[in-house]
C-alpha cells in the first residue's frame, strides 16, 4: 500500500472515530503532499521516498517549534506540535539504532573507501543512497567526521 492510500485510509478512519487533532493533521499532510506535487509539475506526482523527505521535513519544522514554545512558556501549543509530530512519525519508516548506524557507517567508509576527513562527502553520498530513508543524516554526519578522525 503506498503512503497516499494509507493518508487516505487513516483519514477515514480518524473521521470515523472522531479524532479531531488526527483528522486535522492528516489533513494538513495531504495538503502538503498537495503542494509538493504540484511543485514537481510538470513531471510525475511524487513517489514514496519524496513523501518521506516531505514528512521528515514537516517533523523537523515542527520539533523546531516546540522548542520555540517551551522557551516561550507555551505548553499547550509545544502539546499540540508533539501530537502532530506523532501523526508524521507514524507514516515514517523506523530509524536505525545506534549500532545498525555505526555499522552502516564503518560499511560506507569501506564502500568510499575514505581514508581522511576529505573524503566525508563520498561516505556521506553512500549513505545517503542506501540508507536514506531510515538513517536520521543528521546524526550520521557528526559520527562520520569522527570515524574519519575530524
Amino acid at each position: 500500500m503506498s503512503l497516499r492510500d494509507r493518508f487516505m485510509d487513516e483519514l477515514k478512519a480518524a473521521m470515523r472515530a472522531g479524532e479531531a487533532a488526527r483528522v486535522s493533521t492528516l489533513r494538513m499532510i495531504q495538503a502538503k503532499l498537495k503542494d509538493t506535487d504540484i511543485a514537481a509539475r510538470p513531471g510525475p506526482p511524487v513517489d514514496d521516498a519524496g513523501i518521506v523527505a516531505m514528512l521528515r521535513g514537516m517533523a523537523k519544522s515542527r520539533a523546531e517549534s516546540v522548542t520555540m514554545y517551551r522557551q516561550g512558556g507555551r505548553e499547550e501549543l509545544a502539546a499540540k506540535e508533539e501530537a502532530e509530530i506523532a501523526v508524521i512519525e507514524s507514516f515514517l519508516p523506523q530509524q536505525m539504532d545506534e549500532a545498525a548506524m555505526a555499522a552502516a557507517i564503518d560499511a560506507a567508509i569501506a564502500e568510499a573507501g575514505a581514508a581522511s576527513i576529505k573524503e566525508m562527502g563520498k561516505v556521506m553520498a553512500v549513505l545517503r543512497a542506501k540508507h536514506a530513508a531510515t538513517l536520521d543524516m543528521a546524526k550520521a554526519g557528526p559520527m562520520v567526521k569522527a570515524r574519519l578522525g575530524g
